[in-house]
């Protein structure tokens, strides 16, 4: 029960906030639009074809993204994780890439693959495929053969981050580069001024991604119901 009210009243507190800092002054409604008038503006939205289709268009590139990621990174990782010789031979390589930050490849990709839909999902896969990689060859290099459940265990972590990471760098590609979604639809209302609409639109990348968030958390929790963490949390 707790589990499910503590959060309720912690969202609620602060969307009492956002609006008692704007009402009362503290922040200028010209800076940030208050909550009542943004989730109203986001209703408005939801009444239209418009948001739809532009949600529709950050979810396939975050779908794609993801899965071209994971058709990648779990067979490699198993490679990897499995040999001592690979690993050790492709160590130097993972280490460079894997730091690099996803949005350093944009001005690239405007060169060569344009504003695109293959430059979103190009950039959702490439930040998507290395803590899934990772995660997948420490969890076969660890596995034992009284314990294959642990692999599934860092693969599923690994997904879970991964899908998060994808939702990012998709939108990312939208704002920045312009290919059709939330993204290009927030930076199309911050350069008019609309802010009551940019702000409804934040908000609805918000609520995506934590659907995204919870979806793979129970995915997670049911591929791991024998980990003692797993049986822990539902206690």
């Amino acid at each position: 029960m707790l589990d499910v009210v503590v959060p309720a009243v912690s969202v609620a507190a602060a969307l009492a906030l956002w609006e008692l800092v704007t009402r009362t002054g503290a922040i200028s409604p010209k800076d940030l639009s208050p909550m009542s008038t943004t989730f109203s503006e986001l209703w408005q939205l939801a009444r239209t074809g418009a948001f739809w289709t532009e949600l529709g268009d950050t979810v396939r590139g975050w779908a794609l993204g993801l899965g071209i990621a994971t058709a990648l990174a779990v067979p490699i990782g198993i490679l990897l994780g499995s040999s001592d010789f690979a690993a050790h031979a492709f160590r130097v390589p993972i280490e460079f890439l894997r730091p690099i930050p996803s949005a350093v490849l944009i001005p690239l990709l405007f060169l060569t693959l344009g504003t695109t839909l293959r430059s979103e999902v190009f950039l959702a896969t490439f930040g998507a495929f290395w803590p899934l990689l990772v995660q997948t060859m420490y969890g076969v290099h660890d596995v034992d053969p009284l314990a294959l459940e642990t692999a599934r265990s860092f693969i599923a972590t690994g997904l879970r981050i991964s899908s998060t990471v994808a939702l990012i760098l998709a939108f990312t590609a939208e704002l920045f580069m312009g290919t059709p979604g939330l993204g290009q639809a927030l930076n199309f209302a911050e350069s008019y001024g609309l802010n009551d609409q940019m702000y409804a639109l934040a908000v609805a990348t918000g609520a995506l991604g934590l659907v995204i968030h919870l979806a793979f958390s129970a995915i997670e929790r049911r591929a791991l119901r024998w980990h003692p963490s797993q049986r822990l949390a539902a206690l």
